[in-house]
Order: C-alpha cells, then sequence, then structure tokens
C-alpha cells in the first residue's frame, strides 16, 4: 500500500528541485537539478498511479514546509535547501531498506543510488568539466552548521533549560521575587557557557584545520604532478572514464585555488567553505539564541508573581515550545502537530519534574 506522505515527499523534491534550477546561474548544475526535478516528478506520478489515479486526478500541491523552505532559499540562499534535499534522500533510502528488510525482500544496494545521483548527473557526459564538478560538490556540501539549525537548536536549549530552572525555583519558593533573581542568573551563566563553549569549538577546529589545509597547498606547490595524478584518481573512483578523469584533473590545476579545495574536500574531509566563519561572531550568535530562548520563560515574572506567575510562565513557555517543534520539521520532514505537541510534552514534563523537587525542597526547608 503506497503511504500518501510518500507521495507529498516526491511532490515537494521535485518541487524544490525546480526552484533550485531556476535560481541556478551555472547552465550545467542548473540543468542536473532540473533532470532530479523530472526524476522526483516521475516516482510521484509512479505513485499516484498505484493509487488508482489518473491523469485527469492533478497531483498534490507542494506541501507549506516546501513553500517555506523555498521562502528560506528565497532570502538567505539555497544552499540549505540542497542540504534538506540531500537529507530527504538518505531519508528515503534508509527508509526502502528497512522495509526490504521487514518484508525479507533483497537489497539491492541501489536503495541509496538517490543520495549519489547529483554527482553522477554531473560527472556523465563530455561537458561537464573539473571547475564544474568542484563547484557542484562545493554547492551541496556547505550545509552543515547552518544558521537555522543552530538558531532553532540554540533557542531550544535556553527554553528548555531556563523553563526547568524557572519551575523548580517557582515550586520552592511558590513564585516568589527569588524566582526572577534564579532565572536570570540562569539565562546568563547559561548563555556565557554556550557562547563560550561556541568559541573554544569553531576556534580550535579552525587551526587545526588551517594546519591541514597548510600542508595540502604545500604538497600542491612542491608536487603538482602527484597532485594531478591524485585528482585524476578521485575522479575515477566517482566512476569518471579515465581518460575523462585525466582531462578534468588538468583543467582544474590550471586553478591551484581550486584544485587545493578539492583535494582537502575529497583527502581531509574538510569543507573550506565552512571555516571563513569567525569564532567571535558564531560565540555572539550563540549567546543570543540560547538567551532568546531562556527569557520566554522568565518574562511573567517581570509582572506578575505567585501562581499567577506560574501558570502564565508554563502556557507562554508551551507556546514556545510548540513553535520550536513546529520549525524542527524544516529539518525532519514530520508533521507540525506531532512534533510541536511533542515538544510541548518533553517540555512540561521535564518542568514537571523539577518544580516538584523544588517544592519538596522548599516545604523541607520551611518545616
Amino acid at each position: 500500500m503506497i503511504n500518501p506522505q510518500n507521495i507529498q515527499t516526491e511532490i515537494d523534491a521535485a518541487y524544490l528541485y525546480d526552484k533550485l534550477a531556476a535560481a541556478e546561474k551555472d547552465e550545467v548544475v542548473a540543468q542536473v537539478l532540473r533532470e532530479m526535478h523530472q526524476i522526483e516528478l516521475g516516482h510521484a506520478n509512479a505513485f499516484w498511479a498505484k493509487l488508482g489515479k489518473t491523469a485527469a486526478d492533478p497531483l498534490p500541491a507542494p506541501s507549506r514546509r516546501a513553500r517555506i523552505l523555498n521562502s528560506i532559499g528565497r532570502i538567505f540562499g539555497y544552499n540549505y535547501v540542497m542540504g534538506v534535499l540531500l537529507d530527504t534522500e538518505k531519508s528515503l533510502a534508509r527508509a526502502t531498506v528497512s522495509a526490504k528488510q521487514q518484508r525479507q525482500l533483497p537489497v539491492s544496494g541501489d536503495e541509496g543510488n538517490h543520495v549519489q545521483i547529483l554527482k553522477a548527473l554531473a560527472t556523465r557526459g563530455d561537458a561537464v568539466t573539473g571547475s564544474q564538478l568542484a563547484r557542484f560538490e562545493s554547492r551541496h556540501r556547505t550545509v552543515g552548521g547552518n544558521a537555522l539549525r543552530a538558531a532553532v537548536l540554540g533557542g531550544n536549549d535556553g527554553l528548555v533549560s531556563n523553563f526547568s530552572l524557572v519551575m523548580g525555583v517557582a515550586g520552592a519558593t511558590a513564585g516568589g521575587n527569588e524566582v526572577l533573581l534564579a532565572g536570570t542568573a540562569g539565562l546568563l551563566a547559561g548563555a556565557l557557557s554556550m557562547a563560550l563553549g561556541e568559541w573554544i569549538s569553531v576556534k580550535s577546529s579552525q587551526e587545526l584545520n588551517e594546519n591541514q589545509m597548510q600542508l595540502e597547498l604545500e604538497e600542491l606547490e612542491t608536487n603538482p604532478e602527484g597532485e594531478m595524478r591524485e585528482l585524476a584518481l578521485i575522479y575515477v573512483a566517482k566512476g569518471i572514464p579515465p581518460d575523462q578523469a585525466q582531462t578534468m584533473a588538468q583543467e582544474l590545476m590550471q586553478n591551484k585555488t581550486q584544485a587545493h579545495q578539492v583535494l582537502v574536500r575529497e583527502e581531509l574531509g574538510l569543507n573550506p567553505d565552512e571555516l571563513e566563519g569567525s569564532a567571535l561572531e558564531a560565540a555572539g550568535y550563540s549567546f543570543l539564541l540560547f538567551a532568546i530562548g531562556a527569557v520566554i520563560p522568565l518574562l511573567p515574572f517581570f509582572w506578575l508573581s505567585g501562581m499567577t506567575a506560574i501558570l502564565v510562565s508554563t502556557f507562554v513557555s508551551a507556546l514556545g515550545l510548540f513553535g520550536i517543534g513546529a520549525a524542527i520539521t524544516l529539518f525532519t520532514g514530520k508533521s507540525v502537530w506531532f512534533s510541536g505537541f511533542r515538544q510541548v510534552l518533553f517540555g512540561l514534563a521535564a518542568a514537571a519534574i523539577t518544580f516538584g523537587i523544588g517544592h519538596l525542597i522548599g516545604v523541607s526547608l520551611a518545616g
């Protein structure tokens, strides 16, 4: 039985590939994306036909999630959207393998082809060049550590941790003024800790990777012939014919910067585009995002006190948790209601536990 959600996933993928193609300036890359659009649209139509639908029955429209992703792409660039599509392909591949295993059907090894199909399409034919392939791979690999994911997760950390802290102190003091003091301290301590941790993480990673990249650059300068052979072997390993791989490597070596980037990606597993960010900027964003989440449960206590403040704080925190859960669906593709209420359930459970513990401690101290 065909799952309607799978049809919607294929429709959304086709829609996003089409939008990516329309925004792409490089015609070779755009053609790859247009063919991906046609492939996904063909899958959607095949699934649609298995449900007994005919050409007279139009396919469903792209989902709200897909339209939001396209809006994000228009505003912030489509690299993030490419990352979502790759994650979607990986999820579909895992689901296909799991379904075959459950039905005791043979796993052919082709189930993950969609994850690699962008490379396969980019490398077929004689028109593709080494620089175009390098650019294409750079585009779809600059998807880690994106700002949107960091914003959602940073806000979630701040909200859940400070909500639990505020409820714990509220349970011990019946919502007294101590909550405001403890919540503000928790906000600042958590935000500073997150910022410092982010700064150390980014800085140490940059220093290590820069040393490795410098070594690769020295190898490229001192032994260009050897590095060109390595590039050719990399392309051969991707399934490109040896003669074409050699031509592509020679073409790419004419631009040492681009050749260096490809070698860094393939040999070291690094993406130079992701090493350009400022550690101080990352720390600042981490501080701000955590603080935004952490201030939500604290706000009511600036104007209210007692049980009224506790209830209002719980309500606004639940709204915030639902919003974060809904935002997470941009990465997972799950139902907004399922993800939102799951986030609310976990957040309220954590707050209830700390409130109960705080209440027991408060009663014990009062006694």
